[in-house]
């Protein structure tokens, strides 16, 4: 397999864990909002690393990072995933997986082989308005909503995130959130920002009182609401 892109230092995508993030291509959605557009619409370079040089890469920082974030596009698609996360896993590092929620499946047979320890889902919007915000019309919500009951059950440590677009969400997008992840660990927003990768040009992010107003919203259903 290849691995599409690397950041080899975060202090932000793994609460309390200094990691690094590696990027898959290819999704299964078209989110507008999207940074890493390119990847999603498989218009990539030549491969940015190869397994055995990913290999190479965190036998050097062993001691030095603890986890390593998957990323997308979206990871649990590609089918040499488990391949990868058991190469991270067999040099001593723990994994992050970052997913839309689409494969449920994959991932519960992921955790049970022990090959994930933490997950960041992504919460796009309200039911309602989900096959909008992903860009994909008559979306079926079932593996999705399959996903979130999954980590509600806590069997393996996880967040769910939005990331906020003035475009997408609004006051009714959260006040039919809250209840579908409710009694949920984590739930963060995240303030679009632009860059010259997304998908649609054009989109904006709300001010940060309003978004404050949004995490409020979700604090009666959700033990800790952040901004970030």
């Amino acid at each position: 397999m290849h691995i599409d892109g690397l950041q080899p230092l975060t202090l932000l995508d793994w609460p309390g864990k200094v990691g690094c993030t590696v990027f898959l291509g290819g999704c299964n959605f078209r989110c507008p909002f999207c940074h890493n557009g390119p990847l999603v619409e498989g218009e990539r370079p030549a491969p940015a690393m190869t397994l055995e040089e990913f290999r190479s890469f965190l036998t050097r920082r062993q001691g030095l990072l603890d986890g390593v974030c998957v990323s997308g596009g979206e990871p649990l698609r590609n089918p040499q995933a488990e391949e990868l996360l058991d190469t991270i896993k067999t040099l001593g590092y723990l994994v992050k997986v970052d997913t839309n929620g689409s494969f449920p499946q994959r991932l519960v047979e992921l955790w049970k082989s022990g090959l994930v320890d933490y997950v960041a889902m992504d919460i796009k919007n309200s039911p309602a308005r989900y096959g909008q915000t992903v860009g994909v019309p008559g979306l079926d919500l079932a593996p999705i909503r399959e996903s979130v009951s999954w980590l509600l059950e806590g069997r393996v440590d996880y967040e769910f995130r939005t990331t906020v677009v003035r475009q997408f969400h609004d006051a009714q997008s959260f006040a039919d959130m809250g209840p579908w992840i409710a009694g949920a660990k984590r739930y963060y927003l995240q303030t679009y920002t632009h860059r010259d990768t997304v998908l649609r040009p054009g989109l904006s992010s709300w001010d940060g009182e309003t978004m404050a107003g949004f995490a409020a919203q979700m604090r009666p259903y959700v033990d800790h609401v952040e901004v970030r």
